[in-house]
């Protein structure tokens, strides 16, 4: 079967590129891949499958991209923390060999989709309307309303709101204080962060739902974050929607990965 594989890679791995590049050429090609770097999120849309050499942010960045063309995804480690990868950087053979044997399956992951202004933008870990921090337009603490399939859920004086599916519940929504989902849940989760209230919480809710977020009473300048990045910036009273997306990113993964093994391993590492 023809495979078309793309590389890529994290910036700090410039020096070591060649190398790891003439590692996966040399098992691939004689089996008969076609092997491809990437070095444009654009050129990911020809590949049936992309090995990704770096830590969550690397993932992150292709991930949208991934699941809006159907490409695969195969992490390894060569970050900290590396939740979303399967293999670590010295299981790169490894996983190699899966590739050359087809004896691997893939984990689909839910994705959030967030709409503002008309624009559309896609979400693997989560979607964070905040407070800004930056320069003239810096912030203090702001009023978000927040609504659940036209139902309100709070009037939340905080920080901002962080929106996170499964995947994202141990990033930053699990350091403000949310719960782990495991990845098999059909649900979302929305975590204020540093509410000054004493009863707002962490709320699980289905991911079936649709969630709309707007400032309640005063005018703040917001950040609108995907994925650790900024991409919109909030000066009036939009409405900000949330939903599931209707693509998913789809992992290569093994039959051994055990998701609270992960969990023990990855969220103790800097305690050893």
């Amino acid at each position: 079967m023809h495979m078309r594989v793309g590389v890529y890679l994290n910036n700090r791995y410039v020096e070591q590129k060649n190398a790891y590049l003439e590692k996966i050429v040399s098992v691939l090609l004689p089996e008969k891949f076609e092997c491809v770097t990437v070095n444009k999120i654009s050129e990911i849309r020809s590949l049936d499958l992309l090995i990704v050499l770096g830590g969550d942010g690397t993932i992150l960045a292709v991930a949208a991209e991934c699941a809006r063309h159907g490409v695969k995804i195969l992490g390894v480690n060569g970050g900290h923390m590396g939740f979303l990868t399967d293999f670590e950087a010295n299981q790169l053979d490894r996983a190699l060999a899966l590739i050359v044997s087809g004896d691997y399956k893939t984990v689909r992951r839910a994705m959030l989709k967030v709409t503002y202004c008309g624009k559309d933008y896609y979400a693997l870990n989560e979607v964070v309307v905040q407070r800004s921090t930056t320069g003239n337009s810096f912030s203090n603490t702001v009023n978000l309303h927040a609504e659940i399939n036209g139902s309100t859920v709070d009037n939340f004086s905080s920080d901002g709101l962080i929106i996170s599916t499964p995947t994202g519940s141990t990033a930053y929504s699990l350091s403000a204080g949310g719960s782990i989902l495991t990845p098999d849940l059909n649900a979302f989760i929305m975590t204020p962060i540093c509410p000054h209230s004493l009863h707002s919480r962490p709320i699980v809710f289905s991911d079936s739902s649709v969630v709309k977020i707007n400032q309640s009473n005063k005018n703040c300048t917001l950040n609108l974050t995907v994925d650790g990045r900024v991409i919109e910036t909030i000066d009036g009273y939009e409405v900000i929607t949330v939903c599931k997306a209707d693509r998913v990113a789809e992992f290569v993964s093994v039959e051994d990965n055990n998701f609270f093994d992960k969990l023990l391993i990855k969220l103790n590492i800097w305690s050893k």
